[in-house]
């Protein structure tokens, strides 16, 4: 019966409703503290994984793992495809021209890469095949000078599949007239929605017509590779550069959007560590509980000791007590926790739908929505996390109800 004890007796002491109106308070204030602490830190950190999921899988999957380029084009690329798609890593390649232009029709300008692609291979390293909104790649046909345009930049232009755009490219061109930027009528043959900061900036054209554009004749500009692990792209990137040699060289996707990718995993550390303080300053006031709850039972932590109880068995009353309070808030905050982590972007949704608002614009941020990927191993840290802090908090007043003297409490009463 006494091994029951403490469980038991710590059971009812949270069930029992207290003289000191003042306890409950603070004893509900600590409950509420660690369930908002908990829901609030699984909501942050599934949105933070959000954000680096929809990195990984959006921009990553547009932007290429790595390139392999020469200073004076490739003009064997096929060759050396076959060969860089031998390596145990690389699971695509693809050709590209790039040209920095800028677009202009009806007195718009906009400015944006042109990616010049053959779209059976760009498939391979590229999800923008299947984030077509309008139009298929497969329209970019050499000769037609057709062009596909992201979202945002088809949006701030004014046009759609159909329209006809002007591109103007840096390289300037000598006639009998003077010297005039070089420039291309193209036709929109298709609009892409990736939903981040690309659809702003980014558009394609069939290979053979940029080839024309930038006069490269039959050379490309590089080849665009997909690899089966985009963090090993550092790496991989130095073991080609060193089989190929120094006429080549290599650049992985931390150059352009590495940054992007470390801010999000610093800002993952640091609000996981503000929002751990929020639940250890809920946990710590069960202390402030504990120790009015101690004071309180003075009389009934004497009797206790005069039937048999031992100094443990009084601290396992006050730690079950003290760890039932704070099981009652974490279990409260993983449930909401969980379902906000789980709806946050429908309700986001909701409310941009309702009001006419926008939270993320693509133009500013490098998604347009707010997205959410619920790990439950981040849920499992954190279960973990708040139930030490709360066994930690009730030692003190634990060990305070222990060193009660039973004589000198009795004497008064």
């Amino acid at each position: 019966m006494l091994d029951r004890l403490p469980f038991l007796i710590g059971l009812r002491y949270v069930r029992a409703k207290r003289r000191n109106h003042f306890i409950s308070f603070i004893s509900l204030t600590s409950m509420l503290g660690l369930m908002l602490g908990v829901a609030v830190l699984i909501l942050v950190l599934s949105v933070m994984n959000g954000f680096d999921h929809e990195l990984r899988t959006r921009i990553l999957g547009t932007v290429p793992h790595t390139k392999i380029e020469s200073p004076g084009g490739l003009s064997d690329w096929q060759s050396l495809a076959e060969r860089l798609m031998e390596r145990e890593r690389v699971i695509g390649a693809a050709p590209y021209v790039e040209q920095q232009g800028m677009f202009s029709v009806g007195g718009r300008n906009e400015g944006a890469m042109v990616n010049g692609i053959q779209p059976d291979w760009e498939k391979r390293v590229s999800i923008i095949d299947e984030h077509m909104q309008d139009g298929r790649l497969d329209d970019l046909k050499p000769g037609e000078w057709n062009i596909v345009l992201g979202s945002i930049l088809a949006s701030r232009l004014g046009v759609g599949v159909g329209d006809r755009v002007t591109l103007l490219v840096p390289e300037a061109s000598i006639t009998p007239a003077g010297v005039f930027p070089r420039l291309k009528r193209f036709t929109v043959s298709g609009v892409f929605n990736v939903g981040a900061e690309l659809d702003a900036g980014l558009a394609y054209a069939n290979i053979e017509d940029m080839q024309t554009l930038a006069r490269m004749g039959d050379e490309v500009g590089g080849l665009r590779l997909e690899l089966d692990d985009l963090f090993a792209a550092g790496s991989e990137t130095q073991a080609i550069i060193n089989e190929l040699g120094s006429g080549y060289r290599g650049l992985d996707w931390t150059y352009s959007h590495g940054n992007l990718f470390q801010a999000i995993q610093m800002e993952k550390r640091m609000i996981a560590l503000l929002l751990t303080v929020i639940i250890a300053v809920a946990a710590f006031n069960i202390v402030s509980t504990l120790v009015m709850v101690v004071t309180d039972k003075h009389a009934d932590i004497a009797i206790l000791r005069t039937i048999g109880a031992t100094p443990r068995s009084i601290m396992g009353i006050f730690i079950v007590q003290g760890l039932a309070i704070g099981v009652i808030g974490i279990l409260v905050g993983v449930g909401l926790g969980v379902l906000l982590a789980l709806t946050i972007s429908d309700l986001i949704a909701w409310v941009e739908t309702a009001f006419g608002i926008q939270f993320l614009d693509a133009g500013v941020y490098f998604i347009s929505d707010l997205p959410s990927r619920l790990n439950w191993a981040d849920v499992r840290d954190i279960i973990a996390a708040a139930l030490g802090l709360t066994f930690l908090s009730t030692l003190y007043p634990a060990w305070r109800a222990a060193k009660v003297q039973p004589a000198e409490v009795l004497r008064y009463e």
